[in-house]
């Protein structure tokens, strides 16, 4: 198939590899400068460029202005488009500029997925993703084969943004259960047990989670290079909020965990590793979680 990706970054890199891997044709842009493991690919000069020469075309970028403006920009993927074509934003986005960017797409004859993603850079790598699509049962059918070349649990949640909608649900839950082994690691150091120690027996037990295995780890051995980075969920759980209030949804939790984020964020900590939330509690105590 020729595939078009545009954004390729520490996700969007190893998916269009996975693709290229298996034998389609894949015409791809970036702001940078693009990866050496994706050299056999052609790369196009502008989006509307990618959008002409693929049939199916993958969005995977940081934000909803982004996608906005690769879409619907100067030289956007929309003037390349034709009647037919497929445009897959993978990026995590607002649910309700979501609805709004598939109706302009369909417009012009083409249909469109939301399918946000999560699995961070490790998901990305091993093709583990889990995929949240939002769109039309049809569409969907046609890109599932691509879809399972980089991700694992795939579901079609619903109509267009309901992909998003899922997506942000799921940061609300990471975001808290980063915090929860946070607060738990720190206590567990403070009154002067190990960590790791500690980690450990929990894993054997009901508080036993994903995040307590890889980021629980990461907080202890203090490895935040990021395989997602704190301003990116910061900017997730600001999508979390502001849709709670256009409702009339109120979301404590949600608002205390993207205030940690503020926090890291204020002190320079946006581009390390969301596990790095640690950090900002351990500020208010002036106490590390280890050495």
């Amino acid at each position: 198939m020729k595939i078009g990706f545009i954004g390729l970054g520490i996700m969007g890199t190893p998916m269009a590899q996975h693709l290229l891997n298996a034998q389609h044709d894949l015409y791809v842009r970036t702001r940078s400068q693009v990866p050496a493991v994706l050299s056999a690919a052609t790369v196009c000069a502008t989006n509307a460029d990618v959008a002409r020469a693929a049939d199916i075309i993958f969005l995977m970028l940081p934000d909803t202005p982004d996608v906005q403006s690769v879409l619907f920009g100067s030289e956007g993927v929309s003037e390349g488009l034709t009647a037919g074509k497929i445009v897959v934003d993978m990026s995590s986005i607002s649910p309700m500029d979501t609805k709004q960017f598939a109706q302009q797409i369909n417009a012009l004859g083409c249909e469109y997925l939301d399918a946000p993603v999560s699995g961070g850079e490790v998901g990305a790598k091993a093709a583990s993703l889990t995929i949240m699509v939002g769109g039309a049962q049809a569409t969907f059918d046609k890109v599932k084969p691509l879809f399972e070349l980089m991700g694992k649990n795939i579901t079609l949640v619903g109509g267009n943004g309901d992909g998003q909608t899922t997506k942000v649900a799921n940061q609300i839950i990471v975001a808290l259960n980063i915090a929860a082994v946070g607060e738990a690691l720190l206590f567990a150091s403070k009154a002067g047990a190990d960590p790791a120690k500690v980690r450990s027996a929990l894993m054997g037990g009901f508080a036993a989670s994903r995040i307590l295995e890889v980021h629980g780890e990461r907080m202890i051995k203090r490895t935040f290079d990021p395989g997602f980075r704190i301003a990116l969920h910061q900017k997730d759980l600001g999508l979390a909020l502001n849709g709670a209030k256009t409702m009339g949804v109120s979301l404590p939790q949600t608002a205390s965990a993207a205030q940690l984020m503020q926090a890291c964020a204020a002190n320079g900590w946006g581009q390390m590793d969301h596990s790095a939330l640690v950090k900002a509690l351990e500020l208010m105590a002036a106490h590390q979680v280890s050495q």
